[in-house]
């Protein structure tokens, strides 16, 4: 008995982040936040079989449509940063498309809110 068998099969199934994302680093916030929304690319017929099978349940994963980071995070229970870090080089081979959120409005004025206000009074009493 070697010292791999003692240490039982929950261990075979661990494997590191480092391994997962073959070293690479985290990409910038503004490029894939938590509300970032990934989908498929449209041609999906011709994968390559270099993905590895984290890369294939990822994109297997945003065939369906668009989903968020957190999301997809979520339903492959992979840590956050190994998620945007898989999604992020999916982007760049082309396999994915991602579209920012959507920014905040800007805030109206409160003057204009209040003559609004005062209008509807007048005509609707």
């Amino acid at each position: 008995m070697n010292g791999f068998d003692e240490l039982g099969p929950e261990t075979a199934e661990l494997v590191r982040p480092y391994v997962i994302t073959k070293g690479r680093g985290l990409p910038n916030e503004e490029q894939l936040s938590l509300i970032t929304l990934v989908t498929a690319a449209g041609d999906q017929l011709q994968r390559p079989t270099q993905l590895s099978p984290e890369e294939q349940g990822l994109l297997d994963l945003c065939t369906a449509g668009f989903l968020s980071v957190a999301e997809i995070a979520g339903h492959t229970r992979l840590p956050m940063g190994v998620v945007k870090i898989l999604l992020s080089a999916l982007t760049e081979g082309g396999y994915l498309i991602t579209r920012p959120p959507v920014q905040r409005a800007p805030l109206t004025d409160r003057h204009i809110l209040e003559e609004v206000l005062n209008g509807l009074r007048t005509k609707f009493g």
